[in-house]
């Protein structure tokens, strides 16, 4: 299933992570003091312990109001499977604006190519994912994570609210309006969707033990928080990379494709984002490591094991 205008309006930003990786490895473009642009360049590809003081330090928030991108998450994502489970099971029309939503995007309601019951099982099965995703992670960030005294540009802060609302967003527009099933659940259930939530699984216990070993370097037995400066993380993904937290985000947004059946094209733009996007904060954060630790592992990689 593709949408050529959400395809192509995922493959933007996709884009834009990946200029900017290839332009950090550029000699002219590696440290900032070289004018105005190379500035404006750093500030925005840069956060928490990867920042770079400039002219635009007025335009910072506090690297913990990652909190709220979870928040809005939460809400908005779980409104939307809210309407979508009523109309699989109710039988329910969805709201009009999601309608209206659907036909500026060009999406049929009649079409029949995409009221396949699978198809429409695949897109609540991996909405309801990314809820659940979006919960764990607020809960990490309220209880489990200590955020640093670090900041993030308020650029980053606002792409940070809009991807939410729109990865959210595209999952519905994947489903056409007015599909009525009926089927029971095991009818629709495929290899694909055990697959996928085997994966999708696997790679959010290992998240989730990597946000912890990170929390931990900050407190002590107890528990309390007794620092919030930097240390080598050990342990679990950590041993083969520096960035394993941005690597089993990768994971999760490659379950949900395996979830939609491997062919939905938009849903793969949405994947490259994520990865230029991690990528980009991995080997940014790599950098810091290899710079203020000498005795930090050589073998470590930036993002993807033995890559």
């Amino acid at each position: 299933a593709m949408l050529p205008v959400l395809a192509a309006a995922w493959s933007l930003p996709a884009a834009a992570f990946l200029a900017a990786l290839l332009l950090l490895r550029a000699p002219a473009w590696r440290s900032d003091g070289r004018g105005v642009v190379s500035d404006l360049f750093h500030q925005l590809i840069r956060y928490g312990k990867t920042r770079l003081p400039g002219w635009s330090l007025n335009y910072l928030v506090p690297k913990s109001w990652f909190t709220h991108f979870y928040v809005v998450s939460v809400v908005w994502n779980g409104s939307l499977l809210y309407w979508l489970f009523r109309a699989e099971f109710l039988g329910e029309s969805l709201p009009s604006w999601i309608q209206d939503m659907h036909r500026a995007l060009g999406r049929d309601s009649q079409s029949e190519d995409m009221g396949k019951y699978s198809e429409y099982f695949s897109a609540l099965l991996v909405l309801l994912l990314l809820w659940l995703h979006s919960c764990r992670r607020l809960a990490e960030c309220l209880w489990t994570s200590v955020f640093s005294s670090g900041f993030i540009h308020i650029v980053q802060y606002y792409y940070g609210l809009g991807f939410y609302i729109a990865v959210g967003s595209t999952m519905l527009c994947q489903v056409p309006t007015n599909v009525r099933n009926g089927k029971e659940l095991s009818v629709q259930i495929r290899w694909y969707h055990i697959v996928g939530i085997t994966m999708y699984i696997w790679a959010s216990l290992h998240q989730h033990r990597c946000l912890v070993i990170l929390a931990k370097l900050r407190k002590n037995k107890s528990g309390k928080v007794v620092r919030l400066g930097y240390d080598v993380p050990f342990g679990d993904w950590f041993e083969s990379v520096s960035c394993p937290h941005y690597f089993a985000e990768l994971l999760i947004y490659v379950s949900m494709a395996i979830m939609l059946g491997f062919q939905n094209v938009t849903w793969w733009c949405v994947v490259m984002c994520v990865l230029f996007n991690q990528a980009l904060a991995a080997v940014l954060s790599h950098e810091f490591y290899l710079k203020n630790f000498h005795s930090y592992p050589k073998h470590r990689k930036a993002f993807i094991p033995h890559v």
